[in-house]
């Protein structure tokens, strides 16, 4: 006998005292990644209007002067002195005519420097016939584009209430009126107008009242000409743009340091007059070296950035943009700032002229009517640059000191960066965005702007917008030219950014080879994987839905350059790197056969092993659109697709991600539509085969399952299922190919005498059975137990049986096809790839004697058709189902990366309930550890929970952590908390199979963390639910598959264990293998062969629940030999995978299997002991001990290094025992049993206590025990009863 002191096995303490253990902060997360924890859909931005429906341009301009120099206007009295200058220019100083012709001239120089290509006309001192032929002449030339018409109104009279302004007569002895409504009618729309008179603010408010006076009329006149057609279109006089010096009562101002044409100023040269109107404030006194004259030294010129004057207006223009875009609506500001350059120019410049003559008493008005800004503190900002750039004017000019750059757009980045650090989309938005843009220009500042600009766009969406509202696209867009590789990643980012929001941006990079730029990025492996991710994204954006884009990227070598970044490192780069191939031949042809060249299809076949589940669905989604983009079926093309899809079935059906499997079905469908006579062909046969026909013979290579209601080939092999190579050879069925008329009648024929029922003449419908199994590979996940899986597959399947309805239903409407006969008697459905049907076989089959039924017909075959009038059709034909996937892989490159950085914010929200947690596991944990010091010497008979349920509970298990309880019985399972006693979760397991699927296992995931439940059923499926926080009681699934394929229960259903520490679960049962997924990649791991037909029925491994926390870190380091001592491997370093530990399972038949796992599949299995006389109910390894306990009541413990137990106890006579349960830390085991009563041992096999009945005065004898599990760290034993009871015993002295 062994000593029993022994068996209290830990492992070597003293050396596990000198190793850290591992903690909660060690344990992976499982399943918490953002595919399982939101809806797979785009992203819902609203994209704002930011690029203008109509760019317009101002091609025509009328400079009208009235001025009559030497005569003054009889209603203006002038002051002395007075303001003089027009256009900078003293008339005084020159003789008349030569004055104004001179005046005339530089008014066109000034608006030439804003808009140099226009068609400039002078009409200077005119008569009204002179203007309406000056309008007329420039609105036919102009057409549909913005004409402007400048009118200086000095010399005259101002303009009248009436709406009139003045010109003059021939011989210039009178003043002449001229109605604003003849004006308009000359000018026409869209037009521009300036006034620089006094009282302008009249003409403005006239200009309206006569817009709707012509709007009214031509309303008018379509009522009196209903029957006539119109000439004109609908005048749009009041969208007109108007710009006016001053209000409907005031003068314009004659200060004689100021120009007289002060509005004229402002709008044309405004450097020159913000310089000279500085100079002039009481502020200048600080500076009393600077005068006027000096000012007019100033060197350099406006469009040289690197001179003082060419900076200030520099300046200028990124203030005043500043002040519009902070000012205006969104709308006005892209109509008056981006859409015409001579129109922004104005209203920029409009901007001063309202500072500069609201000092002087006069307020510009406009229509359309901005807000005021001359108050606006950007101001303040423009002040100081012209403080610091006068302040150099004196010794620049006296010394020829260097003059030095203002520091003003440095001071406006950093107060950007700092609104940056504390900037949300709740806050307004950052004043100096258009600034940022303005340095873009410059290279010193250059990449410092980029930089922030970058962050401001990683805000999300809404900063994206913001940024192309204020016209950061042709911004970027230009700096593609340049060939800074320090910007690259820069750039990348933020044309990720862009097009990752409005994806519109492709022709315009497409147009300006912008695609190239981002094709050698991906080449260049110096740049970091993520910024080549990024770059992929780009160019997946640029070709997507988008034929130029996909002709410009194919012809630049995408396919080879994609193609090369397959194997990187980085998940996210061959995510999108097969994403890109996949929207490159989406529908296009020509980029198929590129591929086809390159075997892309088959490299692509490496990534459905992929360990990242969007890496395995991108490719998937990949060689789905492959198969879609072929126009014209050959025979070539159809052998290509058909390895194309076996691939896919056979590979990833059975993936763990239900995003795989979605995209799987999104795949198949090309198929089944490219395709849709045959399997259409194939649901006739499957509607006709019915259970009365079992007996009848059926056709080679057909039988029928009656369980599943499916068609199987007979040398289909359900172990190993969809797996077998394609075999297109069928000289071993001496075969012949056919003429496609042969085959085309053979189908007909064939299918004319299906609904009849006779099922001697159905055909094999084979071409090696590639139809059948992708027929079968849908049947199966039709059943799938995700729900959205399989409501996908059935609306695939099911568009083919209703088509194969409706081809039935028309088939009852004749009794024969009208074709020709055969020359060869034969069925093509037996061994050949499809037939190309061609237009002769279309036109045969198309001819039925029904007319009403031709276009059906039409309708069922049109996939298979090389016909040219058909190639369309099927090129956009519509897809049965679709999936979001790409445009939720899209969504991360428009959404903010600042959460997924700050996941470690020891400050954050989530960091304090994490560590909330970890502190009270910990508490736990060290209660716990005094009551399994307690356990061999106290009772567990305190009842601390009680309940009943709907169902007989068959499965319990108690949380790790929580006060919570599931408990399952028949196909639905709830969670209660037994510290409470509420029921917080309730849900019914459905299976989308036949039957009700029993729940057989449970499991908790994440159980130290937000835990979840994983439910396994007899149907084979595994669900997992999230448990929801709240009123709902409804659970929500986060992920679902099959553990076992062509699952047939017996015995068991699916028993699981689940290791936290590696990542791992492991599930047998009724099954010859035990199935370990490795739950991380969400990939089957391997199968190890349980060498039994017996089933399964109790798990344990080395890791399973807690257990590792009985291990110490340096398991990280070194690996367990086969008689369990520790041993060094460097090939397991840091590895703690599927591949780690034992597993022990125990059978129906009694026996209790080893394995190790580190070993072949074949080598696994290390111990098999043959000792229990019936079933096994429980097993638990504990380091090198296995306890278990079988149907007969007796108790064995094995040590891993010997042949045979080394201890065991009768702990319940008479075959009595149902169930067992062993505590995982304390040494303790409980028994259950039909007898009613449960009894709680030591592992020596000492009895502590009996329960026989339920607590309370009288309570009764507890129901038939039908399930016993242990809390894994407190000493306490939930119990569940055939009478519909659930509890929870503790130790006695916690009553």
């Amino acid at each position: 006998m062994v000593n029993m002191a022994e068996l209290v096995v830990n492992g070597d303490k003293e050396e596990a005292d000198e190793k850290e253990t591992i903690t909660d902060k060690d344990l992976p997360l499982s399943f918490t990644q953002s595919r399982h924890l939101e809806p797979i859909e785009g992203i819902d931005c609203i994209t704002q209007t930011w690029r203008m429906k109509e760019r317009m341009k101002t091609v025509s301009v009328a400079l009208v002067l009235c001025l009559n120099v030497g005569v003054d206007p009889p209603d203006v009295v002038k002051t002395q002195p007075c303001a003089r200058l027009e256009c900078w220019i003293d008339p005084m100083q020159m003789s008349s005519p030569k004055a104004l012709e001179k005046i005339g001239q530089n008014l066109q120089t000034q608006y030439e420097r804003w808009q140099p290509r226009a068609r400039y006309k002078q009409s200077l001192d005119p008569t009204s016939d002179e203007v309406k032929k000056l309008c007329t002449s420039l609105r036919r030339n102009a057409k549909e584009e913005r004409v402007l018409f400048h009118y200086n109104g000095h010399g005259v009279p101002k303009p009248t209430a009436n709406g009139e302004i003045w010109v003059f007569n021939r011989t210039y002895t009178q003043y002449i009126p001229l109605s604003i409504y003849d004006l308009q009618t000359w000018m026409g729309a869209p037009s521009i107008y300036v006034y620089d008179c006094s009282n302008a603010g009249i003409i403005v408010e006239s200009f309206k009242q006569f817009a709707l006076q012509h709007e009214s009329e031509y309303e008018q006149s379509l009522t009196q000409q209903q029957k006539m057609t119109t000439s004109h279109s609908a005048p749009l006089f009041k969208n007109c743009i108007q710009l006016a010096a001053c209000g409907s009562n005031q003068v314009l101002p004659m200060n004689p340091d100021l120009p007289a044409d002060l509005f004229t100023a402002c709008l044309t040269t405004p450097i020159k007059v913000a310089l000279r109107w500085f100079v002039l404030q009481s502020t200048s006194k600080l500076m009393p070296k600077v005068s006027l004259e000096l000012i007019d030294k100033i060197p350099g010129q406006i469009s040289d950035r690197r001179t003082m004057l060419g900076e200030l207006n520099w300046i200028f223009t990124a203030i005043t943009d500043t002040i519009a875009w902070n000012t205006l609506p969104r709308d006005l500001f892209q109509k008056l700032f981006r859409q015409d350059l001579l129109v922004a120019s104005l209203f920029r410049n409009f901007l001063l002229a309202e500072r500069i003559m609201r000092s002087c008493d006069c307020t510009p008005v406009s229509h359309p009517a901005l807000p005021s800004t001359y108050q606006h503190p950007m101001w303040n900002a423009w002040d100081l640059a012209l403080d610091l750039s006068l302040g150099q004017l004196p010794g620049i000019i006296n010394h020829e000191e260097p003059f030095q750059h203002l520091p003003f757009f440095e001071e406006q980045l950093t107060a950007f960066q700092v609104w940056l650090e504390l900037g949300s989309e709740e806050r307004n938005p950052p004043e100096q965005l258009p600034i940022v843009l303005q340095v873009l220009l410059s290279q010193v500042h250059r990449m410092r702007a980029l930089e922030l600009l970058g962050k401001f766009l990683d805000l999300g969406p809404w900063a994206v917008n913001l940024a192309l509202s204020v016209g950061i696209f042709p911004y970027v867009l230009k700096l593609l030219q340049s060939c800074a590789k320090e910007l690259r990643p820069l750039l990348v980012f933020i044309w990720a950014k862009i097009l990752a929001v409005d994806n519109t941006c492709q022709a315009d990079l497409v147009r300006d080879n912008g695609h190239k730029y981002f094709l050698s990025v991906v080449q260049d492996t110096s740049i970091s994987a993520e910024h080549r991710t990024q770059a992929t994204f780009v160019l997946a954006s640029i070709v997507n839905n988008f034929r130029d884009g996909q002709e410009a990227a194919l012809q630049g070598s995408l396919v080879s350059v994609c193609l090369e970044q397959l194997n990187d490192p980085c998940p996210q780069l061959r995510q999108w790197v097969a994403i890109c191939l996949g929207r490159l031949w989406d529908h296009y042809e020509k980029a198929r056969w590129t591929g086809v060249r390159d075997i892309a299809h088959e490299k692509l076949y490496t990534l459905l092993r992929d360990p990242c589940p969007e890496v395995r669905a991108a490719a998937v989604y990949a060689l789905g659109t492959f198969i879609n983009s072929v126009t014209e079926r050959s025979e070539h093309a159809n052998n290509i697709d058909h390895s194309v899809v076996m691939t896919l079935v056979n590979t990833v059906s059975g993936d763990i991600s239900c995003l795989v499997r979605k995209e799987l079905i999104n795949a198949l469908q090309w198929v089944v539509l490219a395709f849709e006579p045959v399997f259409m062909n194939v649901a006739i046969k499957e509607h006709n085969i019915s259970p009365v026909q079992d007996n009848v013979a059926t056709p080679t290579g057909m039988r029928r399952i009656a369980s599943r209601d499916v068609i199987r080939i007979t040398d289909y092999d359900s172990k190993d299922s969809l797996k077998r190579p394609i075999n297109y050879d069928t000289k071993s069925e001496n075969l012949k190919k056919t003429s496609s008329s042969s085959c085309l009648n053979s189908m007909v024929s064939n299918m004319s005498q299906t609904h009849t029922g006779s099922l001697g003449t159905l055909p094999s419908l084979g071409y090696g059975s590639v139809y059948m199994k992708i027929w079968l590979a849908l049947r199966s996940l039709e059943t799938d137990p995700h729900p959205e899986v399989s409501q996908m597959c059935c609306a695939v399947t099911g568009h083919i049986r209703t088509m194969a309805k409706e081809q039935r239903d028309f088939m009852d409407n004749r009794s024969s096809v009208s074709l020709p006969p055969s020359p060869k008697q034969g069925n093509c459905f037996t061994g050949e790839s499809p037939p190309t049907l061609h237009p002769p076989d279309l036109q045969k089959l198309s001819r039925p004697p029904l007319s009403g039924r031709k276009e059906n017909i039409r309708k069922m075959y049109r996939n298979t058709i090389n016909e040219e009038s058909e190639d369309q059709v099927q090129f956009c034909r519509k897809p049965i189902v679709n999936t979001k996937f790409v445009e939720w892989s899209s969504k991360r490159f428009a959404q903010s990366n600042i959460k997924e950085r700050g996941m470690g914010d020891t400050e954050s929200i989530c960091y304090y309930e994490r560590d909330w947690r970890h502190t009270r596991n910990n508490n736990i944990r060290y209660e716990a550890a005094d009551e399994q010091r307690k356990a061999l010497n106290c009772r567990i008979e305190s009842q601390v929970f009680h309940t009943r349920t709907a169902l007989a509970p068959s499965i319990l298990q108690l949380h790790p952590f929580d006060q919570q309880i599931a408990v399952a019985g028949n196909d639905s399972f709830a969670i209660w908390d037994w510290g409470t006693g509420a029921k917080t979760t309730v849900c019914q397991n459905k299976s989308s199979k036949s039957g009700n699927g029993k729940v057989t296992s449970l499991e908790w995931i994440n159980g130290h963390d937000v835990a979840m439940l994983m439910v396994a059923s007899d149907s084979g499926n595994i669900k997992l639910w999230k448990p929801n926080v709240g009123t709902s009681r409804e659970p929500s699934l986060i992920s679902a598959w099959q553990a076992f394929s062509e699952f047939k229960p017996k015995h068991s259903g699916v028993v699981m264990t689940w290791e936290q520490w590696t990542q791992t679960l492991i599930t047998g049962g009724d099954s010859r293998v035990l199935r370990f997924w490795d739950v991380e990649s969400e990939l089957k791991a391997f199968d190890l062969p349980t060498g039994t037909d017996s089933s399964v029925t109790c798990i344990d491994s080395t890791f399973s629940s807690i257990c590792h926390e009985n291990h110490k870190q340096y398991h990280n380091k070194y690996g367990v030999d086969d008689d369990g001592l520790i041993i060094a491997n460097e090939s397991l370093m840091g590895y703690h995978g599927p591949r780690l530990g034992m597993c022990v399972a125990g059978c129906e038949d009694g026996s209790i299997r080893l394995f190790d796992r580190r070993c072949n599949p074949s080598d696994a299995r290390v111990r098999v002991w043959m000792e229990h006389p019936k079933s096994v109910l429980g097993v638990q390894l504990r380091d090198n001990l296995i306890v278990s306990g079988s149907s007969e009541g007796d108790i064995k413990i094995y040590d891993i290094r010997k042949n045979e137990s080394i201890h065991g106890t009768q702990a319940i006579q008479n075959n009595g025992m149902s169930c067992f349960a062993m505590h995982r830390s304390a040494n303790i085991y409980a028994c259950g049993s039909l007898n009613q009563f449960i009894s709680i041992y030591t592992l020596k096999g000492t009895l502590i206590n009996t329960i026989r009945f339920y607590e309370g005065f009288m309570g009764h004898k507890i129901g038939p025990v039908t399930c016993l599990n242990f809390h894994s760290h407190k000493v306490a034993l939930a119990t569940g009863t055939s009478d519909c009871c659930v509890n929870v015993y503790s130790l006695e002295g916690r009553r």
